[in-house]
């Protein structure tokens, strides 16, 4: 059995190298296949991570009040925001609280607020809302109340994250689903052009008993290989591109926005397991097409 193994694996090997301009054609085709696949799973999971980032906020309104509006003032929003349908409670928020806040989420960078001579955050009245169907309703009421200056509502954030997030997946789903084909064909044409090098030694193999299977092995284990190098190749630029962009960007943009982003050890990891099984899918179809067609089913 291990030798059997060993056979294949080598015959695999040789018959990459001796076509390696097919080869390396559909180690091409599938890697850039990849690559496109990874800017759509990109945007979809940190659009997702966003959406989620945001809704946890949803369940909540604030009203920002004005510098004039006393405690007791905001005391007396408090009490009559309480008495609403849907709100679970509502409570004061300082202005030096928001800022112990904010100073939480940007982390390691909290140190870079520490040069502000005033603090620029407003108090704020929160309110938790426990049905979000009286979500709007509890905002129209907030907005009417005395020493107001804003609401903070994300409903139509977070619908347009929602919506974004389906167009995104649809279309990945639609162009992953054609680039596949290609692939497949690709990969299917140089295994094809193997089999027909190789016509006269398969035909002696089978003369003098060689299975189907054993005819079939080193075919399928070349486009196993193509699959594989093309998911190493595409998973290490993705990356490497990621890691760019963020790195580009920078942190401290992602912690001003409150807007989480995957990390890119995460990413590699998952890209690493979802890339390698496309390859090596797109690989062994791409090969079980081409011997159906050359070799006795």
């Amino acid at each position: 059995m291990m030798r059997r193994f060993l056979y294949t694996l080598k015959q695999a090997f040789l018959q990459v190298f001796r076509n390696r301009a097919m080869s390396l054609a559909s180690i091409f085709a599938i890697t850039a296949m990849l690559m496109i696949l990874s800017i759509f799973f990109i945007l979809v999971i940190n659009v997702n991570t966003a959406a989620q980032s945001i809704q946890k906020d949803y369940d909540s309104i604030e009203l920002f009040l004005d510098d004039e509006t006393k405690k007791t003032e905001a005391n007396y929003i408090v009490n009559q925001m309480k008495n609403e349908d849907g709100v679970q409670d509502a409570y004061y928020k300082s202005k030096e609280d928001a800022m112990a806040e904010f100073k939480g989420r940007w982390g390691e960078n909290a140190y870079l607020l520490d040069s502000l001579q005033d603090n620029p955050l407003p108090n704020s009245v929160v309110v938790v809302i426990d049905d979000l169907e009286q979500a709007e309703h509890i905002a129209k009421v907030a907005e009417g109340f005395d020493g107001v200056e804003d609401v903070k509502f994300y409903k139509d954030t977070v619908d347009k994250l929602l919506n974004a997030t389906k167009f995104i997946q649809i279309a990945g789903i639609v162009i992953m689903a054609f680039l596949v084909i290609v692939s497949i064909v690709v990969v299917s044409n140089t295994i094809k052009l193997t089999v027909v090098n190789r016509s006269n030694e398969i035909n002696i193999m089978k003369y003098v008993g060689a299975t189907n299977w054993f005819i079939r092995g080193p075919f399928l284990a070349e486009g196993i290989i193509i699959g594989v190098i093309s998911a190493a190749v595409s998973v290490g630029i993705s990356g490497l591109m990621y890691k760019k962009i963020i790195d580009a960007i920078g942190d401290q943009v992602f912690s001003i926005l409150s807007m989480p982003m995957v990390p890119v050890g995460f990413l590699v990891y998952n890209f690493a397991w979802i890339f390698a099984a496309l390859g090596i899918s797109i690989g062994a179809c791409g090969s079980i097409i081409s011997m159906r067609k050359f070799l006795d089913a």
